[in-house]
This record gives C-alpha cells, structure tokens and sequence, in this order.
C-alpha cells in the first residue's frame, strides 16, 4: 500500500492522537437507503481482500457503546431532533476512538459504510445549525475519499416496493411533519436530504457517483476511484 498522507481533523480533534501513527486509508461511501450501498460494500470488501489488503467496516449505529440504546429509543419514534443528533454523534465518536484510529495505526482499509456527512445531512433537515453540527464533528479525520451514491427519491420509493420493504419511519421524515402519507412524505424527505448534501459536497469535496445503473457498472467507478487512493494492488 501507497503510504498515506499525513491525516488531518476537521477541528481540533481527539487529543493525544498522533496523525503521523496512521499508516491505513480511511474510504467512505454515502447514500440513502436504497440506494445500493450495502451491496457495494460487500463487493468491494471482496475485492480489496482478494488484492491483499486488511479491511475494517465501520456505519452507522455499530458502536457497542450506544447502538443498542439508539436502535431501542428509535422505536418509540419519540426522539427529538437534538436527542437523536447527539445519540449518533455518541456512536461516531465510540466507533472512532475505538475501531477507526486503531485499524489506520494497524495499515486497515476503513470502509466506511457512511460517515459523518449523513448525519450532518439529516440533521440539516430537521433545522440543525451547520456550525453547531460541524463544532460536533470537529473530532472526525478527514477521509482519504467520499463517494456519495446518487438516486433520485421515486427510484428510491421504487426499489423499496420491488423489494417488499416497508419504509422507516425516520428515513420518510414522518417526524418532520411534512405529510400524513409515508409515500410523500419519504419523497419530500429524501429530496430534501439529497439538497443537503449537495450542500455539504460544496464544502467537503466528496464525490458524486450515479448509482442509477447496473451493479456492476457503479462497482467499476468506485473501484477506480479507490485505485487511484489506494495504487495498485499488492
């Protein structure tokens, strides 16, 4: 593996971390639900393994600290938007002291089945001040790449009903009010959510990638794009 470049905080960070111990590459991938995420991971962990290269996952609600309490207050569907802002930022910031930092001293790939752009997306929606949510965040390391899968919200609602699944109350902003109906409701919510990170992409550069396409085809951009961070394979 190509040595990393010295990493960086988007604040002050976590005390007592030498930047310069970190020898791994911190990929994330962004996206809705639906939006063909989890299978890309699975691929591409596939990959990066059979090229020799160690990998850790690291998403949303994974932290042993916190993720059983969050999943539990989540089904009450009676968190606030600030409760259920800092719920996740408690599990972001267990998962990266924790598991991220100590994979990258260890030379991991840290795939990052989303990250704190997500969690800053929602929380815009729901009326989160952007300095506040990056004051939170100031703790994060700044990945070496950001990929952020691209569907519009009728194909997302598409997908769902092909699959037989049925929406989550959260990800159709049924706790934001916008409608009495799920359906419109997810449509205005993940329309919403993709004007929000457009606007973050604005600010932290990550990548946009189509993921209207086959599998296949999104699997072979990101896989570019990850050589071209990563090198060639061992």
């Amino acid at each position: 593996m190509i040595p990393s470049t010295r990493f960086r905080f988007y604040g002050e960070g976590i005390p007592g971390v030498n930047l310069a111990d970190l020898k791994g590459k911190l990929i994330v991938l962004e996206g809705p639900d639906a939006s063909g995420r989890s299978t890309q991971i699975a691929l591409l962990t596939d990959w990066l393994e059979r090229r020799g290269h160690a990998v850790e996952h690291v998403g949303l609600k994974r932290s042993t600290l916190v993720s059983g309490e969050l999943a539990a207050a989540k089904e009450g569907n009676v968190l606030s938007p600030r409760t259920l802002s800092l719920f996740y930022a408690t599990d972001f910031a267990d998962q990266l002291e924790n598991r991220i930092l100590p994979a990258l001293r260890a030379g991991f790939i840290v795939l990052a089945d989303r990250y704190i752009y997500t969690l800053m997306a929602r929380d815009i929606v729901r009326g989160a001040d952007l300095a506040w949510l990056q004051s939170v965040y100031s703790i994060a390391l700044v990945p070496d790449l950001v990929m952020y899968l691209r569907v519009t919200p009728q194909k997302l609602l598409e997908r769902y009903i092909y699959r037989g699944r049925e929406l989550d109350y959260w990800e159709s902003g049924m706790d934001i009010g916008y409608n009495r109906s799920w359906y419109d409701s997810f449509i205005r919510y993940q329309t919403e959510l993709h004007r929000s990170f457009m606007r973050l992409q604005a600010l932290y550069g990550f990548v946009p990638v189509s993921g209207m396409r086959t599998p296949r085809a999104v699997t072979r951009e990101l896989q570019t794009r990850i050589e071209a961070v990563i090198g060639p394979s061992l």
